[in-house]
């Protein structure tokens, strides 16, 4: 079984049990994520491959983090995550992406990600949850970090941190690779 059958295996379960726990029937899902019901179907039933933001909107409407929907059976109170198994989640042919290094729930989710952005290149990101912060330290390049429609210019060793509640897009205007991580905390759900 290849990895990417594992990971829309887990995530199907991982869906089913948190929407269950939750107390969501699919069209409740379906309706806080902004997913349709048979979306949900396909993901739950492990037909589809969705897309990150599919995932992300489904993990903040159920108020939990990626980690989790890949993987709901925790582990012991210390978990280590190797290099090896960070899992990444978007990538371009010019050589971007970003990896998931690590999360956990605190009270809700808490996510760590690496970034990498070649020159010229983006990631748009949908609104989050209201309350949801995030906190970047940029360690190469310049990151172009537009948040509601102002551009922000975070230069090698700042940090940035902003309510995550708006569209924001992560870009490199610059010459050089950018590169940097990046904290996210949504707000348990109610």
């Amino acid at each position: 079984m290849s990895d990417l059958d594992l990971l829309t295996q887990s995530l199907a379960r991982s869906v089913k049990h948190w929407r269950a726990v939750r107390g969501f029937t699919l069209d409740v899902l379906a309706a806080r994520a902004g997913v349709s019901r048979g979306m949900l179907i396909q993901i739950e039933q492990a037909r589809t491959n969705p897309s990150l933001g599919t995932v992300v909107k489904i993990g903040d409407a159920l108020g939990v983090s990626i980690t989790t929907l890949l993987d709901y059976e925790q582990g012991p109170h210390v978990h280590i995550v190797p290099a090896d198994q960070a899992v990444r989640l978007w990538h371009t042919d010019a050589g971007s992406y970003n990896r998931l290094l690590a999360g956990t729930e605190a009270p809700g989710p808490l996510e760590m990600w690496d970034w990498r952005l070649m020159p010229g290149e983006s990631s748009q990101s949908d609104p989050h949850p209201a309350g949801t912060i995030e906190l970047l330290h940029v360690t190469a390049g310049e990151l172009t970090l537009t948040v509601d429609g102002v551009e922000h210019r975070v230069p090698a060793g700042a940090s940035v941190h902003f309510e995550a509640n708006v569209p924001h897009t992560y870009g490199n205007t610059g010459e050089a690779p950018m590169e940097m991580v990046m904290a996210v905390s949504v707000p348990p759900v109610p």
